[in-house]
């Protein structure tokens, strides 16, 4: 009798025998495959699917985190210009704490013949410019109020990266690198922000200082980076360096961010270029001046201090950043530890008004760019943010799941199954950019489209318009509902504004093609 004689069972039965004498005699990690053989791997596998079976067939459409099943509904219909609206009335539990109202007016502001928004639906600028008020050489009024938030290539994959490049230059966005440097698949023409992060990648020495003569190399090269932006600290993680593993470092990221093939990349938690806030000021002017382009900072916020030093000094000098980025402790796309995810940093709401009041009791906020970034890409949530200051918004999350993200949660382990955040060739090549960047671009123009409609509901023409008290949010089960000024303590200073027509006339506007 021959091997192919022998029944389909008794080689099913010879298999659960080896698993179980392995589990038994020779594994030693697992107690449960030791103590049930065999049966114990149904566990770790019940385990191992668990999100997916929790998010497709046991949590209701409200209840998921980070992103719930209606929000990210609303993110793919809108990219894929499908239809986004629900009937039979809200599912949302409009009472529960934090929830957000909008002061709708009585008669909605109506646009006049040849208003820019009749001619484009989704033409909606920044209101204020980066860098007029420190006269940089190269200002920058982004062409969009929402764009995409720092994300490195590496940590996200080429094709995603050129999605998301091409996406905001058919969109008029901007997109910003992240720390992880400059890589080709910035460069498609969409306007782009540059990210210094504490690893300094991209424009770093052989010993992983800063170089100036990089920086000013890769600016003069690329005239598509419209802006500097200095990382002190990210939402997920401030405090600690990012973490690119091993896994994730091809041939072509070792030399876009000249680090070794082989080893985790590790960024440092701060800064060797600059070490306090005099410092930091000198380092802001010193790129700006070499450069000519507006220069911001990014931080996640948490103690207040050398937010004030910073703030008394740029009252004292007349310098300092010409944008400032606050990001939410929510945490963000890149891997971190529960215990800097869930505790460290401010959630964005508390850490912006926080820090805007600092700038606010100065008289500082007409020289300075807020942009939010913490789950604000939904028109709602952007309409608060601007009601308490916020001048533009960056997106990372929701433009990844424009582009095919599913929420997986695996973006550390380089086995994203969309193929967003991995460098596994296979898993990228589902991606089609020129399908994608369509998605991108097209949730950009669906969110802005409807934030301008609820900012028309309002009585505005530009959402930098809204007040504080033209937001309420529910408190508690006392005060039901409150106004953002009564629930923050402050009010927001009102921004410069004459005309939509004037911004769309703007020399110094974004997102024309290079």
């Amino acid at each position: 009798m021959g091997l192919s004689d022998i029944s389909w069972w008794v080689w099913v039965i010879l298999f659960l025998l080896i698993v179980a004498i392995r589990d038994i005699f020779i594994q030693k990690k697992h107690t449960i495959s030791h103590n049930f053989p065999i049966i114990g791997h149904i566990r770790y596998l019940l385990e191992s699917i668990g999100p997916e079976m929790r998010q497709y067939f046991v949590a209701n459409n409200r209840e998921e985190l980070p992103f719930n099943r209606i929000e990210r509904g609303w993110i793919y219909a809108s990219a894929k210009k499908e239809n986004n609206y629900e009937g039979f009335g809200t599912d949302r539990d409009i009472y529960a704490i934090q929830h957000i109202f909008i002061n709708n007016a009585m008669f909605p502001f109506k646009p006049k013949e040849n208003h820019p928004n009749l001619i484009d639906k989704t033409f909606l600028p920044c209101a204020k410019v980066m860098g007029t008020y420190n006269k940089r050489k190269k200002p920058f009024r982004p062409a969009s109020v929402i764009n995409i938030s720092a994300m490195s290539f590496g940590s996200l994959s080429a094709k995603a990266m050129e999605s998301l490049n091409k996406g905001v230059k058919i969109s008029g966005a901007y997109h910003n690198t992240g720390e992880g440097g400059l890589s080709p698949y910035h460069s498609y023409g969409g306007d782009v922000i540059f990210q210094i992060g504490t690893g300094y990648f991209g424009i770093r020495d052989d010993q992983g200082n800063f170089s100036k003569e990089k920086l000013i190399a890769l600016v003069e090269a690329n005239p598509f980076v419209k802006a500097i932006e200095i990382k002190l600290s990210q939402g997920a993680k401030p405090g600690k360096g990012g973490v690119l593993p091993a896994a994730k470092i091809t041939q072509e990221i070792s030399d876009i961010r000249h680090v070794p093939i082989g080893k985790d990349v590790l960024s440092p938690p701060s800064h060797s270029a600059f070490s306090d806030i005099p410092e930091l000021m000198a380092f802001i002017e010193d790129i700006a001046d070499v450069t000519g382009l507006p220069v911001g900072i990014k931080a996640a916020i948490g103690k207040l201090d050398q937010w004030e030093q910073l703030a008394d000094m740029m009252l004292s000098t007349g310098k300092g950043p010409d944008f400032i980025s606050v990001d939410g402790g929510e945490g963000g796309t890149g891997a971190a530890p529960p215990s800097f995810a869930d505790h460290v940093s401010l959630p964005w709401v508390y850490g912006f008004s926080d820090l805007y009041k600092v700038f606010l009791r100065r008289g500082l906020t007409d020289r300075i760019v807020f942009i939010g970034s913490g789950r604000l890409g939904f028109p709602a949530k952007a309409a608060m943010a601007f009601a308490m200051g916020a001048d533009c918004i960056n997106v990372a999350r929701e433009a990844m799941m424009s582009v095919g993200c599913i929420q997986a949660q695996v973006c550390h382990t380089n086995r994203c199954p969309s193929g967003v955040a991995t460098q596994n060739k296979w898993l990228q090549n589902g991606i089609d950019p020129t399908l994608k960047s369509e998605r991108l671009a097209q949730y950009f123009k669906t969110f802005r489209k409807e934030f301008i409609e609820i900012t028309h509901a309002a009585g505005y023409e530009h959402p930098c318009q809204f007040k504080m008290t033209d937001i309420d949010v529910n408190v508690d089960d006392k005060n039901l509902s409150t106004e953002l000024d009564k629930t923050y303590k402050y009010n927001k200073a009102l921004v410069e504004f004459t005309s939509m027509q004037d911004l769309k006339d703007c020399p110094h506007l974004g997102g024309k093609a290079i």
